[in-house]
C-alpha cells in the first residue's frame, strides 16, 4: 500500500488518515532479524505464510484467510511481524462489530483491537510489544477511540503455561504500554467472568462529544445497579 491508498473520512470536526503506513522497525532477536510493518493489503498477507506456531485462535492457513479479511475491510488493519517472509506475529483493529454496542453507527470514531498473537516459537522475544508500539506510532490512531475486549475463553492459557489472572495481568500490563485501561461497564459478556476485561484508549484528537458517546454507552443497563 502505498501514500496514494489512504482514505480520509470525518469524526466530528476531525478529519484523520485511514490505515496511515507506520514507519517499519527492524528488531534483533536471538532467532534473527524481525521486521515489523504495516499496515498490509489482503494481497500482501496472502503472500506470506503464517508461521506454523500462529494457531491460537484456529489453524494457521485460517487464521490467514482471516486476516486478509480483516486488511480488506474499509478501517480494517493488520499491522505484522516477518521473518524470513514469514508472518510471526501480528496485531488487528476493525470497527467493533454491527451486534456490540459499540458499532460504527452508534459511537463514530471507534476501532476495536481485535486480536494480537505471536508465534508460540517466538513468545518472549517482547514481539507483542514492539507490534503495538509500531501500530501506535506517529499519532496514527490518535482520531480514533480503541478498545479491547478481553475474554478470558479466548487466551491461550494452555500454550503459555498462565494461570488467567496471571495472563490477565500479563495482557492489562502489554496494553498499559500503548495508553489502554481498564474501564468499567455492564456488558454482558464482560461481567460473565471476573477475568474479563474491556480496555480503551481515547485519542487526544478525538471529539468531546464523541468521547461522551462512548461514556454513555459503558452501562445501558443502569435499573442492575
Amino acid at each position: 500500500m502505498t501514500a496514494g491508498d489512504n482514505k480520509l473520512w470525518k469524526v466530528g470536526v476531525i478529519i484523520t488518515a485511514v490505515n496511515v503506513l507506520r514507519t517499519p522497525r527492524i528488531i534483533q532477536t536471538e532467532r534473527g532479524d524481525v521486521t515489523i510493518l504495516g499496515p498490509i493489503t489482503a494481497e500482501e498477507v496472502l503472500r506470506h505464510d503464517l508461521d506454523e506456531g500462529l494457531s491460537a485462535f484456529r489453524p494457521p492457513k485460517e487464521q490467514q484467510k482471516a486476516l486478509a479479511e480483516i486488511a480488506a475491510l474499509p478501517e480494517g488493519q493488520v499491522i505484522v511481524a516477518i521473518h524470513d517472509a514469514r508472518i510471526i506475529g501480528y496485531v488487528t483493529f476493525h470497527r467493533p462489530e454491527e451486534f456490540e454496542r459499540w458499532a460504527h453507527n452508534q459511537v463514530p470514531g471507534m476501532l476495536e483491537l481485535g486480536a494480537i498473537e505471536t508465534s508460540k516459537q517466538w513468545r518472549g522475544m517482547h514481539i507483542s510489544s514492539h507490534l503495538l508500539e509500531v501500530a501506535f506510532s506517529g499519532g496514527a490512531l490518535d482520531a480514533y477511540i480503541i478498545i479491547a475486549t478481553e475474554y478470558y475463553w479466548h487466551w491461550d492459557l494452555k500454550g503459555t503455561g498462565l494461570s488467567v489472572w496471571e495472563y490477565q495481568k500479563f495482557l492489562e500490563s502489554l496494553f498499559n504500554r500503548v495508553g489502554l485501561r481498564r474501564v468499567g461497564t455492564d456488558e454482558p459478556d464482560i461481567l460473565a467472568h471476573p477475568a474479563n476485561m474491556l480496555m480503551a484508549r481515547v485519542g487526544p484528537l478525538v471529539p468531546q462529544d464523541t468521547v461522551l458517546l462512548f461514556e454513555e454507552s459503558l452501562y445501558q443497563n443502569r435499573w442492575m445497579f
